[in-house]
């Protein structure tokens, strides 16, 4: 039988978090087209939970994710993961799956340092969700959410245009590998 390797192949997970309006779902959803990823998004996951009647009490969208990015990691697939990623039990967990699949990892936190623009971004943005409610500011700002304390790649896309920030994406992500 023919076993491959994945470092032979080459595939990655790519662990995205950041508060919601940073710009952490644009990146991420292009660098899933352009390195052809998985992508899997917590909030499409948590909303379908949400339309089928399951009551969410913590880590159940988390948990689902987790696991399909398991499979698709031993499928030899990269994958890019989208969430808020708030507290160090959820980034804990998205790095033990890069090791029970002995698949390389990076992490990328997303941030918005300008509280104006954040606030705008917010507050006048859509979702591509049917259905999803968005977070209002005030949500988004009383949101526990607690600092990293690992090696990271961090973005902040205040004062850029969403093609400044996907172009300092990609200069990052070359110099990882």
């Amino acid at each position: 039988m023919y076993e491959s390797s994945n470092a032979v192949l080459g595939n990655m997970l790519y662990i995205f978090g950041g508060l919601p309006g940073t710009g952490k779902t644009t990146l991420s959803q292009f660098l899933a087209r352009d390195r052809r990823c998985v992508y899997l998004r917590i909030d499409t996951i948590e909303h379908l939970l949400r339309q089928t009647g399951s009551l969410i009490a913590g880590s159940e969208g988390y948990g689902i994710a987790y696991r399909l990015a398991e499979d698709n990691l031993r499928l030899g697939l990269s994958v890019v993961a989208d969430s808020v990623n708030p507290l160090p039990i959820t980034r804990t967990a998205w790095r033990e799956v890069a090791l029970q699949t002995h698949v390389p990892f990076v992490e990328i936190e997303i941030v918005c340092s300008d509280n104006v623009e954040h606030q705008h971004r917010v507050e006048n943005r859509s979702t591509d969700i049917a259905g999803f409610e968005l977070p209002t500011w005030n949500a988004v700002v009383n949101r526990k959410y607690e600092r990293w304390d690992t090696e990271r790649i961090v973005i902040d896309t205040s004062g850029q245009t969403v093609e400044q920030s996907i172009n300092t994406l990609q200069q990052i992500l070359a110099r990882v590998r």
